[in-house]
């Protein structure tokens, strides 16, 4: 990493990235987020996902994925809205396999890609965030970075987060027990797990979520799209209110297991942890 030196990212730095509704805010001042996530083989990652991304607090959430998914999407979270329109932020590929992906479905990942809205790359669709002209927030775990690496011609053993970001030119979110979050040419944040019981499937999608509804607000609130920083930070702050929703939901749970949707259900509290200071 050189001269770069992390630093950990904490509620303070989230607090000073949310925003409160005013009465001077709507549903699309608040942040639209769109998902164009899941599949027939993994519906469920849809509905994490989105359930994720309201509870963070968006003013709404555009669910453009397959019909059986979007059926679950519905039954789960009625307020979700599937017709096509502006969004602030995307969220595309947690529940989908780039081996079994459609030509049209890969039209439409590239589209949004190719536009100036932010996009969280999760899981199947990371392999398109490569030469993506949109401003990209990528989030892979362990494996997935390795192969990014690779794509990107970097040397996959080496796991160096800030490497990855210079060279995609685009934030990266390299999901572990502490997540680095790093953007080209900036310092990176950590932010370490305060639970190790959020190693559990449906987790990552729910993260995925949280990370577009931050973007989603931070761009409706006057951020520009393109700004790295202001994405890192909506990034590092996403990955902190996930945690604590971890934590949260252990503590509700007498300190024992927890599945992805208790945190998902969590998120509220952890953003009102973080508004209080």
């Amino acid at each position: 990493m050189g001269a770069m030196t992390a630093r950990m990212w904490n509620r303070a730095d989230t607090a000073a990235v949310l925003t409160e509704p005013t009465a001077d805010d709507d549903k699309y001042s608040r942040g639209v987020v769109g998902m164009r996530t899941g599949s027939a083989a993994f519906p469920g990652a849809a509905v994490l996902g989105v359930e994720a991304a309201w509870r963070t607090g968006v003013g709404m959430v555009r669910y453009l994925g397959p019909g059986p998914a979007a059926d679950h999407v519905l039954a789960r979270r009625p307020e979700t809205v599937t017709a096509d329109g502006r969004v602030q932020a995307w969220v595309i590929g947690s529940g989908t396999d780039a081996a079994h992906r459609s030509a049209s479905e890969r039209a439409a990942l590239v589209g949004i890609l190719s536009a100036d809205v932010p996009v969280v790359v999760d899981a199947g669709a990371l392999d398109l965030a490569v030469d993506a002209p949109a401003p990209v927030v990528a989030t892979p775990h362990g494996r997935e970075h390795a192969r990014l690496r690779a794509l990107l011609g970097l040397d996959p053993d080496v796991d160096d987060a800030a490497g990855t970001a210079g060279a995609l030119g685009g934030v990266v979110v390299r999901k572990g027990a502490t997540t680095v979050v790093a953007a080209p040419g900036i310092d990176p944040v950590e932010v370490t797990a305060p639970t190790s019981w959020l190693a559990t499937a449906g987790t990552g999608d729910v993260l995925a979520g949280t990370v577009g509804a931050v973007l989603a607000g931070v761009v409706g609130h006057g951020a520009s799209p393109g700004d790295l920083g202001a994405l890192q930070r909506a990034a590092a702050s996403a990955v902190w209110l996930h945690g604590h929703a971890a934590a949260l939901a252990v503590a509700a749970h007498g300190g024992g297991p927890i599945v992805a949707l208790d945190v998902a259900e969590h998120l509220p509290h952890a953003v009102a942890a973080a508004l209080a200071g």
